[in-house]
Protein backbone atom coordinates (compact mmCIF):
# COMPACT_ATOMS: atom_id res chain seq x y z
CA UNK A 1 0.00 0.00 0.00
CA UNK A 2 1.13 3.13 -1.37
CA UNK A 3 1.97 6.61 0.15
CA UNK A 4 -1.51 8.24 -2.32
CA UNK A 5 -3.17 4.64 -0.80
CA UNK A 6 -2.76 5.77 2.70
CA UNK A 7 -3.80 9.70 2.39
CA UNK A 8 -7.14 8.23 0.61
CA UNK A 9 -7.64 5.77 2.80
CA UNK A 10 -7.03 8.19 5.81
CA UNK A 11 -9.89 8.58 8.53
CA UNK A 12 -12.10 11.26 9.31
CA UNK A 13 -10.04 11.89 12.75
CA UNK A 14 -6.71 11.52 10.67
CA UNK A 15 -7.66 14.33 8.41
CA UNK A 16 -9.26 16.52 11.74
CA UNK A 17 -6.13 16.02 13.26
CA UNK A 18 -4.35 16.96 9.93
CA UNK A 19 -6.22 20.21 9.42
CA UNK A 20 -6.62 21.74 12.75
CA UNK A 21 -2.43 21.34 13.19
CA UNK A 22 -1.78 23.02 10.00
CA UNK A 23 -4.42 25.62 10.76
CA UNK A 24 -3.34 26.11 13.92
CA UNK A 25 0.80 26.07 12.56
CA UNK A 26 -0.47 28.94 10.30
CA UNK A 27 -2.28 31.07 13.34
CA UNK A 28 1.06 31.06 15.04
CA UNK A 29 3.12 32.06 11.68
CA UNK A 30 0.75 35.41 11.05
CA UNK A 31 -0.03 35.77 14.59
CA UNK A 32 3.77 35.09 16.76
CA UNK A 33 2.45 34.84 20.34
CA UNK A 34 3.85 32.48 22.92
CA UNK A 35 4.21 29.54 20.53
CA UNK A 36 1.55 27.53 22.16
CA UNK A 37 -0.94 27.32 18.88
CA UNK A 38 2.53 26.50 17.00
CA UNK A 39 3.18 23.90 19.28
CA UNK A 40 -0.01 22.27 19.77
CA UNK A 41 -0.10 22.42 15.88
CA UNK A 42 3.18 20.67 15.38
CA UNK A 43 1.48 17.62 18.06
CA UNK A 44 -1.42 17.63 15.80
CA UNK A 45 0.22 17.19 12.87
CA UNK A 46 2.24 14.60 14.44
CA UNK A 47 -0.03 12.53 15.95
CA UNK A 48 -2.09 12.37 12.29
CA UNK A 49 1.68 11.03 10.85
CA UNK A 50 1.23 8.31 13.26
CA UNK A 51 -2.67 7.76 12.76
CA UNK A 52 -1.97 7.43 8.88
CA UNK A 53 1.24 6.08 8.37
CA UNK A 54 1.16 2.45 7.81
CA UNK A 55 5.19 2.19 7.94
CA UNK A 56 8.02 4.01 8.90
CA UNK A 57 9.04 5.20 5.19
CA UNK A 58 5.24 6.47 4.88
CA UNK A 59 5.77 8.20 8.15
CA UNK A 60 8.52 9.56 6.83
CA UNK A 61 7.38 11.00 3.22
CA UNK A 62 4.45 11.85 4.90
CA UNK A 63 6.88 14.27 7.18
CA UNK A 64 8.70 15.62 4.12
CA UNK A 65 4.95 16.43 2.08
CA UNK A 66 3.96 18.46 5.55
CA UNK A 67 7.48 20.25 6.10
CA UNK A 68 7.32 21.30 2.72
CA UNK A 69 3.87 22.60 2.83
CA UNK A 70 5.16 24.48 6.01
CA UNK A 71 7.88 26.15 3.85
CA UNK A 72 5.65 27.00 1.43
CA UNK A 73 3.24 29.05 3.86
CA UNK A 74 6.27 30.64 5.28
CA UNK A 75 7.42 32.12 2.20
CA UNK A 76 4.38 33.52 1.75
CA UNK A 77 4.47 35.46 4.90
CA UNK A 78 8.12 36.58 4.51
CA UNK A 79 6.74 37.43 0.89
CA UNK A 80 4.05 39.07 2.53
CA UNK A 81 5.69 40.62 5.53
CA UNK A 82 8.14 42.41 3.03
CA UNK A 83 5.85 43.23 -0.08
CA UNK A 84 1.93 42.58 1.09
CA UNK A 85 -0.36 43.72 3.05
CA UNK A 86 1.32 42.18 6.30
CA UNK A 87 4.11 44.74 5.59
CA UNK A 88 1.72 47.69 6.69
CA UNK A 89 0.79 46.06 10.03
CA UNK A 90 4.27 45.10 10.84
CA UNK A 91 6.57 47.55 10.00
CA UNK A 92 6.47 51.20 11.15
CA UNK A 93 6.17 53.66 8.77
CA UNK A 94 6.21 56.62 11.39
CA UNK A 95 9.18 58.38 12.13
CA UNK A 96 9.98 59.98 15.31
CA UNK A 97 13.23 62.54 14.14
CA UNK A 98 13.61 66.02 14.34
CA UNK A 99 12.13 66.82 11.33
CA UNK A 100 8.69 65.52 12.34
CA UNK A 101 8.28 67.43 15.37
CA UNK A 102 9.95 65.16 18.02
CA UNK A 103 12.61 64.96 20.20
CA UNK A 104 14.77 62.29 22.60
CA UNK A 105 15.32 65.34 25.10
CA UNK A 106 13.96 68.37 26.40
CA UNK A 107 15.48 71.12 24.10
CA UNK A 108 18.13 72.98 26.84
CA UNK A 109 19.64 74.95 24.12
CA UNK A 110 17.72 78.44 25.71
CA UNK A 111 20.04 77.88 29.53
CA UNK A 112 22.76 79.04 27.09
CA UNK A 113 23.80 82.15 28.55
CA UNK A 114 21.80 82.00 32.08
CA UNK A 115 23.20 82.57 35.41
CA UNK A 116 22.49 80.48 38.56
CA UNK A 117 24.03 78.87 41.63
CA UNK A 118 26.01 76.11 42.60
CA UNK A 119 23.57 73.70 44.99
CA UNK A 120 26.52 71.01 45.98
CA UNK A 121 30.12 71.00 44.56
CA UNK A 122 31.15 70.45 41.50
CA UNK A 123 33.71 67.92 41.13
CA UNK A 124 32.86 68.50 38.09
CA UNK A 125 29.47 67.42 38.06
CA UNK A 126 26.76 68.06 40.49
CA UNK A 127 23.49 70.39 41.34
CA UNK A 128 22.95 74.12 40.56
CA UNK A 129 19.65 76.08 40.62
CA UNK A 130 18.77 78.71 38.02
CA UNK A 131 15.50 80.70 38.47
CA UNK A 132 14.81 77.86 40.76
CA UNK A 133 15.39 75.19 38.90
CA UNK A 134 17.69 72.43 40.06
CA UNK A 135 19.26 70.75 37.47
CA UNK A 136 22.15 68.74 36.85
CA UNK A 137 25.63 70.27 35.79
CA UNK A 138 29.29 69.45 34.87
CA UNK A 139 32.15 71.45 34.16
CA UNK A 140 34.89 70.75 32.24
CA UNK A 141 37.02 69.37 34.37
CA UNK A 142 37.49 72.28 37.45
CA UNK A 143 36.47 71.85 40.85
CA UNK A 144 33.82 74.81 41.79
CA UNK A 145 32.58 75.25 45.34
CA UNK A 146 28.78 75.01 46.76
CA UNK A 147 26.91 78.76 46.56
CA UNK A 148 29.43 79.29 43.39
CA UNK A 149 27.99 81.21 40.75
CA UNK A 150 27.80 79.99 37.51
CA UNK A 151 26.73 80.66 33.43
CA UNK A 152 26.16 78.25 31.19
CA UNK A 153 28.17 77.82 28.69
CA UNK A 154 27.18 74.99 26.41
CA UNK A 155 24.07 72.50 26.30
CA UNK A 156 25.09 69.28 24.48
CA UNK A 157 21.77 67.43 24.62
CA UNK A 158 21.31 66.99 28.13
CA UNK A 159 24.59 67.76 29.01
CA UNK A 160 24.54 71.24 30.70
CA UNK A 161 27.80 72.52 30.97
CA UNK A 162 28.84 75.20 33.27
CA UNK A 163 31.75 77.59 34.55
CA UNK A 164 32.56 79.93 37.13
CA UNK A 165 30.47 83.53 36.22
CA UNK A 166 33.67 85.67 36.47
CA UNK A 167 35.40 83.06 34.92
CA UNK A 168 33.17 82.97 31.82
CA UNK A 169 33.14 86.57 30.90
CA UNK A 170 37.25 85.98 30.42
Amino acid sequence: MGLWEALLNMSTLAMIVFIVGMILVAVEMFNPGFGVAGGVGVLLLFVGVILTAKTVAQGLILSAVILVILAVLLAILLRSATRGRLSKTLILKDRTDAASGFSGTEDLHTLVGHTGTAITVLRPSGCADFDGVRLDVVTRGEFIEQGTPLTVIEVEGNRIVVRETAKASV
